[in-house]
Order: C-alpha cells, then sequence, then structure tokens
C-alpha cells in the first residue's frame, strides 16, 4: 500500500475515531431498556417487601382482634356463670361454678396479657411499614430522575449518532475506494475493530510487538501503510519520532 498520502491516513483515521465513537452510542443506546428494566426492578423489590410487612401487620391485627373475641366471649360466659350463682341449690354446684368463673377469668387475663405484647408488636411492624413506605418513595423519586436522565442521554446519543453517520458519509466519500475496502476487511479480523493504528519507537501500538527496521524506516517516509506482520492492523507513522539516521 504505496503511494497514499498523509490525508488519506489522515482520513482512515477519522473514519476510525467516527466509527468508534458511534459504536460506543449506539451500545450505550442498546442498554437502556436493560437500565430501565434494573430501575423497575429495585421499585418492584422495594414494592415486594412493603407488601410483606403490610400482611405482617394484617396478620397481627387479626390475631388481636381473634384475642378480643375471646376474651368478650369468655367475659359473656362469666356472666352467664355468674348469673347462674343465684339459682344453683347444692353447695356443690356452688362450687363448680365459682371454678368455671376463675378458670374463665384467668384465661382472660393470660389473653389480655398476650394482647398487650400483640400491641407492642403491631407498633413495631407499624413503624417498620412507615420506613419501608418512606424508603419506596425516596427510591421512586430516584428512579424517576435516573430515568429521565437516561431519556435525556439516550436522545442525545441519537443526535449524536446522526451527526457521526453524516461525518463518516464525508470522511469516506474522501477516501479512496480500494484503499477503504481493504481497511474494511482489516477491520473485519479484528475482535476490537481497529484496523488502523499508529507505530511509536517501532512498536505497534495495537499488539505492542516490534516491527521490522526497515518496515519502520518505509514508514516515516509517511507514503505509505503497511500491515503489522504479527496483528494484521494497517499500521502508519504518526510522525512524533525522529527517524533513524
Amino acid at each position: 500500500m504505496s503511494n497514499i498520502t498523509k490525508e488519506q491516513i489522515a482520513s482512515l483515521v477519522k473514519l476510525q475515531d467516527v466509527e468508534i465513537d458511534a459504536d460506543r452510542i449506539k451500545d450505550k443506546l442498546n442498554g437502556v431498556d436493560q437500565r430501565f428494566e434494573e430501575l423497575d426492578h429495585k421499585l418492584a423489590e422495594c414494592k415486594k417487601l412493603i407488601e410483606t410487612q403490610e400482611s405482617v401487620v394484617s396478620e397481627l391485627n387479626q390475631k388481636y382482634r381473634d384475642y378480643e373475641a375471646d376474651v368478650r366471649q369468655n367475659l359473656d360466659s362469666i356472666k352467664k356463670s355468674e348469673a347462674k350463682l343465684s339459682t344453683v341449690k347444692t353447695n356443690k354446684e356452688y362450687q363448680s361454678s365459682l371454678k368455671e368463673i376463675d378458670s374463665l377469668k384467668d384465661k382472660n387475663s393470660k389473653l389480655e396479657d398476650d394482647m398487650i405484647e400483640f400491641l407492642d408488636q403491631i407498633e413495631e411492624a407499624e413503624n417498620t411499614l412507615k420506613e419501608k413506605a418512606a424508603e419506596f418513595s425516596t427510591l421512586e423519586a430516584r428512579v424517576k430522575t435516573e430515568k429521565e436522565t437516561i431519556q435525556k442521554e439516550a436522545e442525545e446519543g441519537r443526535l449524536n449518532l446522526d451527526r457521526l453517520d453524516a461525518e463518516w458519509q464525508t470522511v469516506s466519500g474522501g477516501i479512496d475506494a480500494e484503499l477503504l475496502a481493504t481497511f474494511k476487511q482489516v477491520q473485519a479480523n479484528q475482535n476490537d475493530k481497529v484496523g488502523i493504528i499508529a507505530v511509536k519507537d517501532a512498536v505497534c501500538q495495537g499488539c505492542h510487538m516490534n516491527i521490522p527496521p526497515q518496515m519502520y524506516n518505509e514508514l516515516q517516509r509517511g507514503d505509505s501503510l503497511k500491515k503489522c506482520p504479527m496483528c494484521q492492523r494497517m499500521i502508519f507513522w504518526k510522525g512524533e519520532n525522529k527517524r533513524p539516521e
């Protein structure tokens, strides 16, 4: 690849820079949906924790109401038993009624102790629920802001992509067709899609291997492109180094 002007080399390098920038934007745009899904997943997980905590509060309240119902039922039974005391005819029946009343009162006393413990548990569970609800509100606001930022970045990315596409058309139009085809072929064989790379101090900046001295000398004339013997990229000399005497 001889008789190539410095302008052609510069155009190839520029074209590659444009493509790298465009690919970077495309990768970012391709990740927009995933970023949205990740944010939605965070919200869903937080909401799930709230729903779980709501179930805990609901269950505790239901148990408390069940205990209240048991206490009321026992109180009704106590009233009925106390009313029967005036109608019993034997001491044995009287003592049996008293024993039944005392047993019901003991049950209620234990139920009331349990109810006090449940009130503490309910208060703690409700406080936890309030904390999680506050966390959700904070997260929801943050997710909204992040989504707006992502959307704005995506819109800017699309505009930049249009600009880069127009620039690519302009730059590629000034490159020799055969040279452009060779460049694309070299690119296709590289994992990083870098088809042209500079040589500094006789070292290819793509694979970081030394190139033959004669090849390096020829590159320094600035009128040719070579292929690196190791990585097969197109290589050129940028001109920072002095030619050896």
